[in-house]
């Protein structure tokens, strides 16, 4: 990773990348603590991004035919109780109110962990017919999960996310949609607009989310070695629908069960942006995703470099650029380019009165180290293009980082070996569960099975399937 002149703010991204982690997080003015344990407050400039994020990540999901709706924050516990197997693999995580308006509840409601049970009583409301089907809907909200060992973005006692929910006719008409979502959705976004490598797999059985029959998950790599499971798409088959009677009467007048899934992505992407792209000198954000692309730094507050570089900035915006002008007095202009390498903008333009008599502009991207000298007509058309190179540059530098600490091994010793600086790659078969016991012993777990090839299995028995094996966050 590039090395900057801001390199003392920060703890080692090398030798202690917890304390890095959270250095970023003040430092660049990301997020803080709420007052009540576990809970995050998102600042400004993290909350831009989150926008960006939400709006791409929107888009896409409307492109598959989904359609957005808004449920309820609280959730009748008897809802969770209908079905067994999810609850219990929430029951440590619910915050539980029993009293309210001054009274104790005839029947306690639970503060939305997710969302599964609740659209599974409205859609068993909703659908009828067979030309009801298939129901897409997603939810942008928060949720609630009692966080033991609480770090912002990664896990937090309330966060933000979406959770989409579908029922579909048959179990091969849901597969294909939650493979789609999975595919077209979030590894298309992470890797296009985050510029962050995925793996793309199945989870083990033992890994699965609580009352699914398959889970599908998108794994990154971050800065230290460690995974960070970005988002994950389910096949419910039809456990829900059973214990929420959500059928529908088809063409010949049957009445059939309904096929369900259920998809999320949350906050914590924020987490594996920072992670993924960080470097000594603060965050490096990739293009697509940053509320300013470029800042142009007048370096003399004298009247013609303010008027000089405020005019730049206005002809890059005008040219689609996302564009601050930064031309304040105070601080001096070494504390203010470390302001800007610790958030990480793409593009820092700086302009003085000695760059104004040559015509030129000192130009420095945040994912190469070096300056460089461009002349002011020509920053219109090659700032977007810089841009769009970068995006490129941070995906490939991920991608080499991602195969440069993934191993390929054969037993079980060499995969926790392997995981104490990266992940391994091994034939699930030489794994099993008790594999995966030893694994779990030394704090290490299967991010995902794919392919020999690396791709999302399909129909491909266990025994043909390759574990992906790291420690995680």
């Amino acid at each position: 990773m590039v090395q900057h002149g801001g390199s003392g703010v920060l703890a080692s991204v090398q030798d202690d990348f917890p304390r890095w982690y959270q250095d970023i997080l003040e430092k660049a003015q990301l997020a803080d603590n709420g007052p009540v344990r576990g809970t995050m407050v998102i600042r400004p400039y993290a909350y831009a991004m989150w926008e960006r994020m939400q709006a791409d990540v929107d888009a896409r999901i409307k492109r598959t035919g989904a359609e957005n709706v808004s449920l309820p924050l609280f959730i009748p516990e008897s809802y969770l109780e209908r079905e067994a197997e999810h609850v219990e693999g929430f029951s440590p995580e619910l915050a539980v109110v029993t009293h309210a308006g001054g009274k104790e509840l005839t029947e306690p409601v639970v503060v939305r962990p997710t969302s599964e049970t609740l659209f599974g009583a409205l859609m068993s409301k909703w659908v009828q017919s067979h030309r009801d089907l298939p129901m897409l809907l997603n939810q942008w909200a928060n949720v609630v999960r009692w966080e033991l060992r609480p770090r912002l973005f990664l896990r937090t006692t309330e966060f933000l996310w979406q959770e989409g929910h579908t029922a579909h006719a048959t179990a091969e008409d849901a597969a294909a949609y939650a493979r789609r979502i999975h595919l077209e959705v979030y590894r298309d976004f992470l890797q296009d607009t985050l510029a962050i490598p995925v793996l793309v797999g199945v989870k083990s059985p033992r890994e699965r989310f609580a009352g699914a029959v398959n889970t599908m998950t998108c794994e990154a790599m971050m800065g230290d070695g460690k995974a960070l499971q970005m988002a994950t798409s389910h096949e419910l088959g039809q456990k829900f629908a059973r214990a929420f009677d959500i059928g529908y009467t088809d063409a010949a007048g049957a009445v059939q069960m309904c096929w369900t899934t259920s998809w999320g992505s949350s906050t914590r992407m924020m987490g594996g942006l920072i992670m993924s792209h960080g470097d000594q000198a603060g965050l490096r954000v990739p293009p697509r995703i940053a509320p300013i692309q470029a800042v142009v730094v007048a370096v003399k507050d004298d009247e013609r470099t303010v008027a000089a570089a405020s005019a730049l900035a206005d002809e890059l915006t005008d040219a689609g650029v996302r564009v601050r002008l930064d031309a304040r007095s105070t601080p001096g202009f070494g504390r203010r380019i470390v302001e800007w390498e610790l958030k990480g903008v793409p593009l820092r333009i700086e302009l003085g009165p000695r760059d104004l008599d040559a015509q030129q502009a000192t130009v420095a991207r945040r994912d190469a180290e070096g300056k460089t000298t461009l002349p002011l007509d020509r920053l219109r058309t090659v700032v977007p293009a810089l841009l769009e190179e970068m995006q490129a540059n941070l995906l490939t530098q991920a991608r080499e980082r991602l195969a440069g600490r993934t191993a390929d091994v054969e037993t079980v010793a060499e995969a926790i070996a392997a995981a104490a600086t990266g992940f391994a790659r091994i034939p699930y078969a030489a794994l099993g569960e008790t594999g995966e016991d030893e694994l779990a012993a030394k704090a290490v777990t299967v991010r995902c099975l794919q392919t020999a090839d690396g791709e999302l299995p399909g129909d491909a028995a266990p025994e043909r399937l390759v574990a992906i094996v790291g420690r995680s966050y």
